[in-house]
């Protein structure tokens, strides 16, 4: 399932590669499926790709699929970055439990010591938006 999830992930077919980032989200402690995640996050080519991804990223509910969100922010065009958003309210923004789980995640990340800067950054940033108090 891994490798053919891996091949579709450069599929022509943007369902093939949104399917692709759905169920890579489940092995991105995996360095070589995570290499993959990142680039379906920032699909330039259809914004249902970096959503589906992000959205499976996120219901993981832990600090890698944030992580890995999060950063794709660095770099983004307009869109992707519209679409990263929208994930973010999907599955982070669905109930007030929700947003408190994902307010404890991003507060870890915010003040995490990985060398991932740019995830770092748009936590605080997250934070800032959701409750300015946590920041």
């Amino acid at each position: 399932m891994l490798n053919a999830a891996l091949r579709a992930s450069t599929s022509p077919s943007w369902s093939d590669r949104a399917n692709a980032g759905r169920q890579l989200a489940a092995h991105a402690d995996v360095p070589e499926v995570a290499a993959v995640l990142r680039r379906l996050l920032q699909d330039g080519h259809d914004t249902a790709v970096t959503q589906g991804t992000a959205e499976a990223l996120l219901r993981r509910r832990d600090l890698l699929g944030l992580r890995l969100v999060l950063a794709a922010f660095a770099g983004a065009d307009v869109d992707t970055t519209d679409h990263l958003g929208d994930a973010i309210l999907n599955v982070c923004l669905r109930s007030d439990e929700d947003q408190e789980y994902f307010e404890g995640l991003a507060t870890e990340l915010a003040s995490d010591a990985e060398p991932d800067e740019a995830a770092r950054t748009e936590a605080g940033l997250l934070l800032q938006e959701w409750n300015p108090r946590l920041a």
